[in-house]
């Protein structure tokens, strides 16, 4: 893909007014104030208080608390957003509106991933030893001339393997070898791998009455994946789960001690596993996280949020430790109260998505995946498409639908009955008119959404309610409009699209991607190539409790008169997010994620990893990157 070019000519107004207000501010006071401004008061503190301070430590502590207090001060002042460390922009009213910004930083962050992505054997050696602090697996030179000869995008990108793997090298071997082979007889499974001959096969399965068939089919897609690159495979065994969640709840102290042996290269038995709490979903969370201090009770209020913000990490947002309130509006949560029992161990077991609070591996399933929408016509250019609506069409998956469960929380249920809500009234960023990008975003509008939802919003259920007892059944009838499916051709006339989660990930991203609507994504599912797109660049990321969703869609295509709309953008991302799925998703993208994974995943199933890792050599260019700063961190355990 070639680099993204910035929108400079846009912002030459923002910069010189913002040029302008700094010397207003910062200057020109020190002219006339002298000594006692803000500014020369900040840095001669800085200078004098150096060599008093082992004589005055809590004098100088005192005025550092009080420097800070004035900058962050200052950043309010001049309208700075707040980018918290739980992956939120948190708005100031003062700043312009923050879409601009989210947009140039994703912008930016892409291209540098695209201008430091490894070009040789040598440089992709190096970059896996700096990120991982190890040698990559035995078979990285075979799977570096498949990533060259498909010319697979973004060959570093892999973190993903290293999150779902690293725990995993604190076990030692022996004991991996014996869950694994406990797993294989797990009801609902399917395992796979080489047989005697060296093929790939389905080894085993583990079936209830009359569930053989799926199994096998599930498998034989799987394996199907592979069947390029069989023959440089080493020997395994993987067992999978197929269902469309995953089930292996982790304990936070049981990860942390595997994390800490895995760093100091030493392995961990049966006999040393710590013992696991019993807190529930809690339990996969850091004690100090925000989820380990709130009052969990799912009968009462959500914990508070900030009033405007939006997503600048997406990967952060889905970790309900950090944010515990998606325990309150996700059907994944909501389906166990306050969740399972965690296992007493970690277990090598596969699946097509995981959250932060298990441990299953994930696998880039090809459910879903097309190579384009045919015929093109059904797909007109974003420009051409007639409906400016939000568009979302599904059925009631997420949770089960029954008087003993919270359903009307879960996320699907949310969706449809907000946007279709007519009663009462919202508030929302206003847009800014082109040419006035450098204003306030000013405090939010409030309108009512008997005038909004109508003319911006279209998503219903489909068919009849499904996933439900009676009364529900018929309780949901009388609560929401089920509505036809929509032909390939009708959906494709929408310009905006929105994709959210079912039981589990949502398989219907892959083909909104390709098309040339803007994708409006919701999720708590990371998936294998959360290191290889951008948010911002190529979809508009949204919170599952949808309190952006408006702010976002308003800001690309106006209120319902139209007022604000910044159509070009929105064209723009959708172009970008097409072309990413084009280059991106490939099938020979996901054989080359499952190549590595599979390399990855045979080496911490060795007796002997070492005789499993690769020797060759390559050069040592550090040059390119900071030798400490930018080392691969463990996955994070809020």
């Amino acid at each position: 893909m070639p680099q993204i070019t910035s929108r400079s000519r846009r912002y030459s107004q923002l910069l010189v007014g913002g040029f302008i207000s700094w010397i207003v501010l910062t200057r020109l006071p020190s002219l006339f104030l002298g000594p006692f401004s803000y500014v020369d008061i900040a840095n001669t503190a800085t200078e004098c208080n150096t060599d008093a301070r082992a004589d005055r430590n809590s004098e100088d502590d005192g005025w550092s608390e009080q420097k800070t207090s004035l900058l962050e001060r200052e950043k309010k002042a001049k309208g700075q957003h707040t980018y918290r460390p739980d992956g939120l922009l948190e708005v100031n009213p003062k700043g312009p509106h923050p879409i601009f910004e989210l947009m140039d930083r994703a912008e930016k962050e892409w291209n540098d991933k695209l201008r430091k992505a490894s070009t040789s054997l040598d440089e992709a050696i190096v970059e896996y030893r700096r990120r991982y602090r190890r040698n990559p697996p035995k078979g990285f030179d075979k799977w570096w001339e498949y990533v060259q000869k498909h010319n697979v995008q973004l060959p570093d990108e892999y973190d993903q393997i290293y999150h779902d793997m690293e725990p995993f090298w604190g076990l030692k071997p022996s004991y991996l070898l014996e869950l694994q082979a406990e797993r294989e007889s797990k009801l609902d499974t399917y395992t796979i791998g080489k047989n005697a001959d060296g093929k790939l096969d389905i080894l085993k399965t583990s079936s209830q009455r009359g569930s053989y068939a799926q199994l096998i089919s599930i498998a034989t897609k799987v394996l199907d994946v592979l069947r390029d690159v069989e023959d440089e495979l080493p020997s395994f065994r993987a067992t999978f789960t197929p269902h469309d969640v995953p089930n292996l709840m982790t304990d936070y102290v049981v990860k942390s001690k595997l994390l800490e042996a895995a760093r100091t290269d030493s392995h961990i038995g049966k006999a040393q596993i710590p013992s696991v709490h019993r807190l529930g979903w809690l339990s996969a969370c850091d004690p100090e996280s925000p989820a380990r201090q709130i009052d969990f009770n799912l009968d009462g209020p959500s914990p508070p949020k900030p009033k405007k913000s939006f997503i600048y990490d997406h990967l952060l947002t889905m970790n309900p430790c950090l944010h515990p309130d998606l325990f309150w509006v996700h059907g994944q949560f909501l389906s166990h109260d306050t969740g399972p029992n965690t296992c007493p161990t970690m277990i090598p077991e596969f699946s097509s998505c995981s959250t932060s609070l298990h441990h299953n591996i994930r696998f880039p399933t090809p459910y879903g995946w097309v190579e384009d929408i045919l015929p093109r016509s059904d797909d007109p250019d974003f420009a051409d498409k007639t409906d400016e609506r939000l568009l979302w069409r599904g059925t009631n998956t997420g949770i089960h639908h029954s008087p003993r469960t919270r359903w009307q929380s879960s996320h699907r249920n949310t969706l449809v009955r907000t946007v279709n809500e007519v009663n009462g009234t919202l508030d929302f960023l206003v847009s800014p008119n082109l040419g006035y990008e450098d204003q306030p975003v000013d405090n939010p509008k409030t309108a009512r959404r008997a005038r909004l939802n109508p003319a911006m919003m279209d998503a219903a259920f489909v068919r009849e309610p499904s996933q439900c007892d009676e009364p529900t059944c018929s309780q949901m009838k009388q609560i929401y409009e089920y509505k036809d499916m929509q032909s390939m051709k009708d959906a494709g006339n929408y310009k905006y699209v929105l994709d959210m989660d079912g039981n589990g990930w949502s398989g219907r991203f892959k083909r909104l991607m390709t098309s040339n609507s803007l994708v409006f994504k919701t999720t708590i599912y990371p998936e294998w190539f959360v290191d290889r797109v951008a948010p911002w660049v190529h979809y508009i990321p949204v919170q599952v409790d949808l309190s952006d969703l408006y702010d976002s869609l308003i800001f690309f295509r106006g209120d319902s008169n139209g007022e604000g709309a910044h159509e070009e953008l929105a064209r723009q991302i959708a172009l970008q997010g097409r072309e990413w799925s084009k280059k991106y998703w490939r099938r020979e993208d996901i054989i080359a994620y499952s190549y590595r994974l599979f390399l990855e995943y045979a080496r911490i199933m060795s007796l002997d990893r070492e005789a499993m890792t690769y020797q060759g050599e390559g050069e040592i260019h550090f040059d390119r990157w900071k030798k400490d700063e930018d080392i691969m961190q463990d996955p994070p355990l809020h």
